[in-house]
């Protein structure tokens, strides 16, 4: 790095600091790095700096007191990682049965939902992702998101218009629009409102853009 190029000599600071803890084999995520430290290596796409997450394939009964999920479950913390535990033969008859069924099935095999929905879920988390809905009378479509976009940011899901023309968003709650049936019910009991360009959308929101090109 030469001495004037600012970048340059912050950067290669930066990989001194991390170099013993990559010569350790060690993961990067597991370094503890700040936002402008991962900013500033962004660009180098390294592999080990990267979220992961293992997903355990156990017993029926393999889900408490498994030495090899505990093992696995070790490792992963020290790496920043995480586990997911699933069962592949009971997702395989999960998938099989209609919905009445799998929820009997569940609840039977004491499961609050299938390790595919814990998948999906602990991918969101890992990654810093949610969701938010549009509703219309034909369909309802989900939209994923960074954590804390705001409306405008979180409208480009849709469309790079919404975000560059974005005037405002209507917004109900997902519980208000399930508890109050849609969205006429939610404005009759108060719950749908307008939001400005620095409301975060949250996740499950049930959202009407309003924008103009």
């Amino acid at each position: 790095a030469k001495g004037q190029d600012k970048d340059a000599v912050r950067l290669k600071a930066l990989l001194e600091k991390i170099q013993p803890h990559l010569d350790e084999a060690k993961p990067l995520r597991s370094f503890g790095l700040n936002d402008d430290e991962l900013r500033e290596l962004r660009h180098l796409s390294l592999l080990t700096i990267k979220p992961t997450m293992y997903i355990a394939n156990v017993d029926e009964d393999g889900f408490d007191d498994n030495p090899y999920l505990d093992a696995v479950t070790a490792i992963a913390e020290s790496e920043g990682a995480v586990v997911v535990p699933i069962c592949n033969k009971l997702e395989a008859e999960i998938a099989e049965l209609e919905d009445e069924e799998k929820q009997d099935f569940l609840e039977e095999m004491g499961m609050g939902e299938p390790g595919l929905n814990r998948v999906i879920r602990a991918g969101y988390s890992l990654l810093g992702l949610h969701t938010y809905f549009t509703a219309g009378v034909k369909e309802v479509r989900a939209w994923t998101i960074k954590i804390g976009d705001k409306a405008p940011r979180a409208a480009a899901a849709i469309h790079t218009d919404f975000e560059k023309g974005f005037i405002r968003a209507e917004v109900i709650a997902y519980e208000d629009f399930i508890t109050c049936k849609g969205e006429q019910g939610a404005k009759d009991a108060g719950k749908w409102r307008l939001e400005g360009k620095e409301y975060v959308v949250k996740d499950g929101d049930v959202v009407h853009f309003r924008f103009n090109v």
